[in-house]
């Protein structure tokens, strides 16, 4: 029978289980029973929170458990591996997934993993203020809190975009997930917190691994740095020469890694990295590990708590190496089988045009995917023409009745100027999922009613060269309709009165 939650018990900061009534009753401390639990405000002031987690460990009588599984493997299939294994792929050379003890997690009712993760959002309690470790029971569930490397991560900003829905769109409940509002700008923090964790533990197991690697367009490198160097971990960063913005290529510079710059694109990196974490003790950080995944599919979870439990009508993410939109179901769809929520929503993958592999197979039929030869876009951390993640993003647009969009390079940096204009401050690649949303609300596919999510991957400041050469109109071939760039005037009174004068009868309202 699953457990329910006593409603008499609030602000619980952390559970433990015991038989001595019922064995599935969660009984848990509440503030008070914590402050009896340490002596005097002075040993409280000398504990660190990692000590305070210590003293109220959470411990469940029905152990949860996860291992690595061969993705989308039938149920006949036997072969598994513990997560403390380095491996990154099946024995047939696909993909694995982590799997979790879903018979354990059903132990405990929807409305019990619903207070208990609400229970957790803004405290400081470790590991548990993380966006991510507040569902460390879905996540990893048996990694100690003292392996946990966190920036506490995740709980972004879901912004009800107002004034572009109306303007742009005729929608009057369109919201913007700014998962760029993170640690280092992007939200592959989701992810990187939950792998170097593991890292971190597989270390003090005295597994044969000294640093930990991967291929980037920028952000994955920005996230893998920092969070190794929290660590105390040496990190390795492949990165394609030329190819990502200034501020991308400072982050793991600054935080000490070891950076090649690579004359190749993405994909060139990728399979360098895949030879090498091959021969040298380099664990591979790139979403062919699926731990990563883990950690994503939390902003899935956050966004239907944001909503109070209840599920969107769309979700639209940009997609280029396509773990994330896998991980955006995997979220989703777990909430749905856990008796959380009773329904998906439908997913959209928004593509650049220029790299855009999944849109043309979706626009087979599923019939004949392709890898593609990547051409620049600004949308630079999704340009990648042989993703990774094929399979699970297919997998994932068939179980929800997905879609798949692209954008031109100017519609997706036209679409980013009118967010702008209208108080975001948006990267490229959100300027991609606007762009496929416009595009399925003229043709009638979204309604201006639906309730509709559009994922933002990263932080706008890391993509300032692109606005700034946007507004100088000083893109070739591009029109940069929305170009606001700032207006010369000689400095005198005379002079900036005609111009201001002007520019306020403009905004005068015609009626």
């Amino acid at each position: 029978m699953a457990a329910t939650l006593s409603s008499s018990l609030i602000q619980p900061l952390g559970l433990s289980f015991t038989s001595k009534n019922s064995p599935h009753k969660p009984t848990f401390f509440t503030a008070t029973t914590i402050k009896a639990s340490v002596s005097s405000s002075a040993s409280r002031n000398s504990n660190t929170i990692r000590d305070e987690a210590r003293l109220h460990n959470v411990i469940h009588t029905h152990h949860l458990s996860a291992k690595y599984v061969p993705f989308n493997a039938p149920p006949s299939c036997e072969e598994s591996y513990s997560l403390d294994e380095i491996i990154y792929r099946s024995q047939s050379g696909g993909l694995l997934d982590v799997q979790h003890d879903m018979q354990a997690l059903k132990q405990y009712d929807g409305k019990y993993w619903k207070n208990l993760f609400d229970s957790r959002v803004g405290k400081t309690t470790w590991p548990y203020g993380s966006g991510v470790w507040s569902k460390k029971e879905w996540v990893l569930p048996e990694i100690d809190g003292d392996d946990i490397v966190s920036a506490f991560e995740g709980n972004s900003n879901l912004f009800w975009a107002e004034r572009y829905g109306k303007e742009y769109l005729k929608m009057n409940d369109l919201w913007v997930k700014h998962c760029g509002i993170s640690h280092t700008g992007s939200f592959k923090d989701l992810g990187m917190t939950v792998l170097v964790s593991q890292v971190n533990r597989l270390k003090k197991m005295k597994k044969p691994v000294v640093g930990v690697g991967c291929a980037s367009t920028g952000d994955t490198s920005a996230a893998l740095s920092a969070y190794c160097a929290a660590a105390g971990i040496p990190s390795i960063v492949f990165l394609p020469a030329n190819k990502i913005s200034i501020a991308q290529l400072v982050q793991p510079i600054a935080n000490g890694a070891f950076v090649l710059s690579l004359d190749t694109d993405f994909d060139g990196c990728m399979q360098l990295i895949r030879e090498v974490t091959s021969e040298l003790p380099i664990y591979l950080a790139n979403s062919l590990n699926s731990l990563r995944l883990e950690g994503q599919k939390t902003a899935a979870i956050e966004i239907l708590q944001q909503f109070d439990w209840e599920v969107p009508d769309w979700v639209i993410v940009p997609g280029g190496n396509l773990g994330n939109i896998y991980a955006f179901y995997k979220g989703f769809n777990m909430c749905k089988e856990l008796g959380l929520v009773d329904r998906l929503p439908r997913l959209v993958c928004a593509q650049a045009a220029n790299a855009n592999p999944l849109y043309l197979y979706y626009k087979s039929g599923w019939k004949d995917f392709k890898p593609v030869r990547a051409c620049n876009t600004f949308a630079s951390a999704i340009q990648i023409g042989d993703p990774v993640s094929i399979d699970r993003a297919v997998y994932a647009l068939k179980n929800c009745d997905g879609i798949v969009e692209e954008a031109t390079e100017e519609e997706l940096m036209d679409a980013m100027a009118q967010a702008d204009s209208t108080g975001m401050f948006i990267c490229p690649h959100t300027g991609v999922a606007l762009t496929a949303l416009n595009k399925l609300r003229n043709r009638g596919v979204i309604r201006k009613t639906d309730r509709t999510v559009v994922v933002s991957t990263a932080h706008g400041l890391k993509f300032t060269q692109s606005k700034i050469d946007y507004h100088s109109k000083d893109i070739k071939d591009m029109a940069c309709r929305f170009a606001n760039p700032p207006v010369s005037v000689k400095a005198d009174f005379g002079s900036v009165m005609d111009v201001l004068q002007k520019y306020l009868l403009s905004k005068v309202p015609k009626y």
